[in-house]
């Protein structure tokens, strides 16, 4: 089955008349390596495209699980209004609905030299901060604290840390700190539960959100959830 991925993903890129290269983002010791009942959607990186994205989805079919690949070098300000697409048409299906089929991005797993998913089914984007976005709502939580981490494109995480209405406190980490500094904030957290919002520069390419989101798919701390919306801006 894995090498028919393959062998798949070749066919695709190549059978067209046009040679056509899609690098994918690399991932490591991936959860997910072997997925039935597929089709696909590319997303490539093109000069002569407008914003230099080509988005190729003629081969979805809604009842299948999809299987996204994006070329590692296009933005998240390219790829992510294209994938946003894609999740609006899976979600709005009137027809033909299959409420088990789930969202994947496909990645090269380098320590098996085969390929790795990552699940993004339940994610949604916006394009705005968590800080803005929050603004928009009246509600108040006493019982929480919001940590608003902000993943540039230098592999540094800015975080603004809020406390209720205290000034909210700022520290900047590396991408390898984030699940430590996590465990230290939940261990001095007085209130239920820690929620993390995470923002992402729109200049961030997809290789790094990738690595990024590979990293922190194992974070199982108990009191922290990271929610389920991400902010590129």
């Amino acid at each position: 089955m894995k090498s028919t991925y393959i062998f798949i993903l070749a066919l695709v890129l190549f059978s067209c008349g046009n040679e056509r290269v899609l690098l994918l983002p690399e991932i490591e010791n991936a959860a997910i390596t072997e997925i039935h009942d597929v089709s696909h959607a590319y997303l490539f990186y093109d000069v002569t495209q407008t914003d230099s994205i080509e988005l190729n989805r003629k081969n979805l079919i809604s009842t299948t699980n999809w299987l996204i690949n994006v070329d590692k070098r296009l933005s998240l300000a390219q790829a992510i209004p294209k994938i946003k697409l894609l999740q609006d048409k899976k979600r709005n299906a009137k027809m033909h609905k299959n409420e088990a089929a789930k969202n994947y991005y496909t990645c090269n797993d380098t320590s098996i030299q085969n390929l790795g998913f990552l699940e993004f089914t339940d994610l949604e984007y916006w394009e705005e901060s968590s800080q803005s976005f929050m603004m928009k709502t009246s509600q108040l939580y006493f019982d929480r604290i919001f940590i608003h981490p902000e993943i540039h494109v230098d592999k540094k995480i800015h975080i603004m840390h809020f406390k209720n209405d205290t000034i909210p406190e700022n520290k900047i980490i590396n991408f390898s700190d984030f699940g430590n500094f996590l465990e230290t904030e939940q261990n001095k957290n007085t209130k239920d539960s820690l929620i993390v919002y995470l923002n992402f520069q729109k200049d961030l390419n997809f290789q790094d959100y990738i690595k990024f989101k590979s990293t922190i798919k194992d974070l199982n701390i108990s009191g922290v959830r990271i929610d389920n919306t991400e902010f590129i801006y």
